[in-house]
């Protein structure tokens, strides 16, 4: 099991790629089931979750080639195994993004519960539902999820609380529909709208995908395309983090500033200067010892992201007074608090309440990762954390960062990666 060993303290400086957004990625290669023929998808992330998603098509029949770097395609002409199994998705939640598009065009599907990151319960009882108001017969038998309809119907769907997968997974099985399908309260998270716009490519006839009710017309059948991922916001702003608790300046590129606008305002409440410059971001952190505490509460897009929840813990634990962190998305998604702690971070937890007073300096310290964000979380506080640092379990880190150590290396930071570790 791989680790990473960083000795931090050092300034950052230079330029950083961005990656594509695995979370954008996962639902347009789960959409090629839609249709026959070749797609190719560019700008596409080289990480774990890729590659299960890839290995899951492929069960599947669909031929995929990697080319060009960060190019995938992949062929759907002889799809002939209507499952997802739990082998091969057993650490990936995104696995049940197949179940629309399989329903859609087939008819049949069946699924294995989904797993992947353990930040609380993620029911996928708004997927079924949802389906199930579309026509589809739902059975849950062993662990999987066995849905089966003639053809999907249009029908208005409301969700009680905004779901990414969600609404991507019946945004993708009513674009095969017969009809009509409103989806209301939809999310309007980015990749949510990138995966629209890919299908509108496709030829499917969808309104409204970035507002909470989206509006979709079935039709026949779609055609394979090319399409380019956007990138990472989440990337983007752990990025930001890592210069502001470093003191550094980094220029950010391939970046969308109206995708981590929410996380940009609450970011400059610490002292991080952030301009943009193009496609790209000029990100300069204030002088050591003088970040400034800020208050957050989580939200779906366009608020402030669960996924930056840890990263912002890490840089406030070493702001100058007392951080308020509301966590309202996931109820267990403290994790890293106690690893932050054993680097000399002073948080408290109650309940959905983290309460972060700041330090002025953290100590390098074997720690272990929990969860993916929960991994990132300790990269930004070694980074700037006196001493030596050991993150042991980087495997969640390999989920979410491509080659991160390499990105963190090239701005002159001190990181590298080791085989072996805890258990």
């Amino acid at each position: 099991m791989d680790r990473l060993i960083i000795t931090g303290g050092k300034r950052l400086s230079g330029e950083v790629q961005i990656s594509g957004a695995k979370n954008a990625a996962l639902p347009l290669m789960a959409s090629t089931i839609l249709c026959k023929g070749e797609t190719v998808l560019s700008n596409i992330p080289k990480l774990k979750d890729i590659m299960t998603m890839s290995e899951v098509l492929a069960n599947m029949g669909a031929g995929i080639s990697v080319v060009e770097g960060n190019c995938l395609r992949i062929n759907t002409d002889s799809l002939i195994n209507r499952e997802a199994p739990y082998e091969l998705v057993k650490t990936m939640r995104a696995s049940v993004l197949t179940l629309g598009p399989m329903v859609a065009r087939f008819g049949c599907a069946k699924v294995s519960l989904p797993g992947g990151c353990a930040i609380g319960a993620r029911p996928i009882n708004l997927h079924l539902m949802g389906l199930e108001k579309m026509g589809a017969k739902i059975t849950l038998s062993q662990g999987y999820v066995v849905a089966k309809a003639k053809r999907l119907k249009g029908a208005t769907i409301y969700c009680d609380i905004s779901t990414v997968t969600g609404t991507e997974n019946l945004m993708m099985a009513a674009a095969l529909a017969k009809g009509r399908t409103i989806i209301e309260n939809a999310a309007r998270e980015p990749e949510v709208e990138d995966l629209a716009n890919s299908l509108i490519k496709m030829g499917a006839k969808i309104s409204g995908a970035g507002s909470t009710v989206i509006e979709i017309e079935g039709v026949d059948e779609l055609r394979p395309i090319n399409y380019t991922i956007i990138p990472d916001r989440i990337e983007t702003g752990t990025f930001i983090t890592i210069a502001g608790i470093t003191g550094s300046n980094i220029l950010i590129k391939n970046s969308r500033y109206d995708h981590i606008a929410a996380i940009a305002e609450k970011l400059r409440e610490t002292g991080i200067i952030i301009t943009e410059e193009g496609d790209a971001l000029r990100v300069i952190g204030p002088p050591i010892g003088t970040l400034q505490p800020a208050d957050v509460r989580t939200m779906p897009f366009p608020g402030f992201p669960t996924d930056m929840q840890a990263q912002f813990i890490a840089l406030t634990s070493m702001a100058s007074g007392t951080s308020i962190v509301r966590e309202t998305i996931f109820e267990n998604r403290y994790m890293h608090v106690a690893e932050l702690k054993r680097m000399g971070a002073n948080i408290e937890i109650e309940d959905n309440i983290a309460t972060v007073r700041g330090v002025q300096r953290l100590l390098g310290a074997p720690v272990m990762a929990t969860d993916l964000r929960a991994s990132a979380s300790l990269v930004v506080a070694a980074l700037a954390a006196e001493g030596e640092t050991i993150i042991d379990r980087i495997y969640h880190l390999d989920r979410g960062y491509e080659k991160i150590e390499d990105k963190i290396s090239n701005l002159g930071g001190d990181i590298r990666r080791v085989k072996g570790g805890r258990t």
